[in-house]
């Protein structure tokens, strides 16, 4: 929608916020009800984001490090995992303060995590399916379907994000 409107280079947040006013353009207070629901989504998203991507990160270094893990431990039991999460959200929040576009990350994160999971798909289908993994636990029918689907149709986008970046870069 942005994109058939002309509107392709968004740098910021507010840019972003007033882009989204042609499709509430019949409410009245366009310009405000956009940015109100623009800025509710952001904030929305940093309460999520903040601890699921800090967490994670800490769980998954932890667990790659045999180190103790886990909410529910004191920090003295679990020094590294609590250093990660600390470490994770100060990066985030130095994200603001040393000049990265937030907007140019967002779409880099995306195109990133769109591409990794491509062959997370591939895995995880594998995975699912095997009896000597899953038990009788191992995936049915149609959830196997789907997630070949799934992995089928993102691998020919990211394919076909390669092809035209490529392509446009001639």
């Amino acid at each position: 929608m942005l994109h058939q409107n002309g509107i392709t280079h968004i740098t910021s947040a507010a840019q972003a916020a007033q882009a989204l006013e042609p499709l509430v353009h019949t409410f009245p207070h366009a310009g405000f009800l956009a940015k109100l629901i623009f800025a509710t989504g952001i904030i929305g998203l940093g309460f999520l984001a903040v601890p699921v991507f800090s967490g994670s990160a800490s769980y998954a270094l932890s667990e790659a490090l045999s180190w103790n893990a886990g909410l529910n431990l004191k920090l003295k039991r679990a020094h590294g995992f609590y250093g990660v999460i600390t470490i994770a959200t100060l990066l985030g929040l130095m994200i603001n303060f040393i000049g990265i576009n937030p907007m140019q990350a967002l779409v880099v994160t995306a195109v990133i995590n769109g591409v990794v999971a491509v062959p997370l798909l591939f895995l995880i289908a594998r995975i699912a399916r095997n009896k000597e993994i899953m038990g009788e636990h191992r995936s049915g029918m149609l959830s196997n379907v789907l997630v070949w689907c799934a992995f089928v149709f993102m691998g020919a986008a990211a394919v076909a994000m390669f092809a035209t970046s490529f392509a446009g870069g001639k």
